[in-house]
Order: structure tokens, then sequence, then C-alpha cells
């Protein structure tokens, strides 16, 4: 899919390769009117996709980000920790009860499922694939109805 001038600038802006001054200056003497506004901005949310079109929704995923990291770091510790925890009772037979087991899984799964919202957020790429889709209007058949008269 080919990108326009407009998005390949802003594309340089993030990279760093084109400063907002110079950005700003290029764009001074562009003149759009409302018409042409409007159309460009719903340009890729109202035009159809091809089946197969790959649509990026970000300009660059924020995923190696030192926060990040810093949070997958913490997650994996904090849920090793209470794993192995939770297999140590366990495995320790009668020194633990019901409930203090149950709260060390319960903690290791909050943790594996706070990575899994963070990975969602800001790993994984917004990135979809537009495919076929089906016709959700089943026609009537006429031949196969029949009226039954009571």
């Amino acid at each position: 899919m080919p990108k326009d001038t407009i998005t390949q600038l802003l594309e340089k802006v993030a990279s760093g390769k084109v400063s907002v001054k110079d950005a700003r200056t290029a764009l001074e003497d562009a003149s759009l009117t409302e018409e042409q506004m409007d159309a460009a901005i719903n340009h890729g949310v109202f035009n159809p996709a091809e089946p197969g079109t790959v649509i990026s929704a970000s300009l660059a995923p924020s995923g190696k980000s030192a926060l990040t990291l810093f949070f997958f770091g913490w997650g994996i510790f904090w849920s090793l920790y209470w794993f192995a925890t939770f297999l140590y009772g366990l495995l320790n037979g009668s020194a633990w009860d019901n409930q203090q087991l149950s709260f060390h899984l319960a903690m290791g799964l909050t943790t594996l499922i706070m990575m899994g919202i963070v990975y969602l957020k800001w790993v994984l790429p917004d990135t979809i694939i537009v495919k076929h889709s089906q016709n959700k209007f089943i026609p009537e058949h006429v031949k196969d109805w029949r009226e039954y008269k009571w």
C-alpha cells in the first residue's frame, strides 16, 4: 500500500530524521478546503480495503521501551515467586491450608494476566489483515417453504 507524502513526513519526524520545525515549514503553504480535509480524514476509515491487505494502526510499537522491559522482568520475577511458593506449599504436605494455597495461585495468575494485558496493549503491533467476509443474510428458499393450514 503506497504511503502519501504526509504519512512519510510523519514517519520521518517520528524516527528523528526530520525535525518538527522543518516539517512545519514544509507544510506551511499547504491549503485544504473543508471538503478536501474531510475526504483525507475519512479516506482510510470509510473506504473498504481489498481482501488480504495488511492495515497498520500505529506508526511504531512501544514494546522496546525501558518501562515495558522492566515490567516484564518484574512480572517474571513475581510470577516465579508466587508459583514456586504455591508448589512448595502444595508439596510440603499439611503445613499450608487451602486458603494459603489459593492465595498464592491467585497472585501468580494475576501477575500473568497483568503481563498479558501489557503485552496486548503495548507490545503486540496493531495490524489487521482484511479477510473475505461471507454474506450473513440467508436468502429465503421459496421451494423449501410450505404453508401449513390449521
